[in-house]
């Protein structure tokens, strides 16, 4: 593996890693923004790896996952992790507090959501 691609993967893993922690204290917005971290860490892996190239500053998992080929089924895990990486963190990109907006039931699903993401990208990297 590129030592490129070994650094993003790690990377994802850290933040998934670092996202179940948040969990455990209830920073749940936290762990929504950093299981869409995750997500799109392990993506860029795949992307470099399969593409021998950078994909830029994007920060877009459908962007991602359709040049990766994703599997039709994840990118409803896609559309749905998506918006965090804004709605986390600024106040006014939903007019309320990003610590407010999310509660364990909500970081709970984020979080398997961003598993099963890493999960599939695993499977890739291996081939």
């Amino acid at each position: 593996m590129r030592e490129e691609v070994s650094n993003w993967w790690k990377q994802a893993l850290k933040d998934l890693e670092s996202a179940k922690k948040n969990l455990e204290i209830e920073a749940y917005y936290i762990v929504a923004f950093l299981s869409q971290q995750a997500a799109e860490k392990a993506l860029k892996a795949l992307y470099i790896h399969k593409t021998k190239a950078s994909p830029g500053t994007t920060h877009s998992l459908l962007f991602l996952g359709r040049r990766v080929e994703i599997p039709e089924a994840l990118y409803t895990v896609l559309r749905k992790l998506s918006p965090d990486f804004v709605v986390t963190r600024y106040p006014d990109a939903t007019h309320g507090l990003p610590y407010e907006l999310y509660d364990e039931e909500i970081s709970k699903e984020r979080l398997e959501l961003a598993e099963r993401v890493i999960k599939w990208v695993k499977k890739e990297l291996e081939r």
